[in-house]
């Protein structure tokens, strides 16, 4: 079975870097801040 909440956070943090590359956004602006906490629930998730 197809992990939603894996796949959904995946999916926010391809979309947010891109836009992040697309406007070249330094570290700790919100967005790259949200990758951070993406990053770190995929983590958490996957160790479950």
């Amino acid at each position: 079975m197809v992990d939603l909440y894996l796949k959904n956070l995946e999916s926010e943090r391809r979309q947010l870097w891109a836009t992040c590359r697309l406007k070249g956004l330094a570290k700790g602006t919100p967005e790259r801040l949200r990758i951070e906490e993406i990053d770190k629930a995929i983590a958490a998730h996957k160790t479950r």
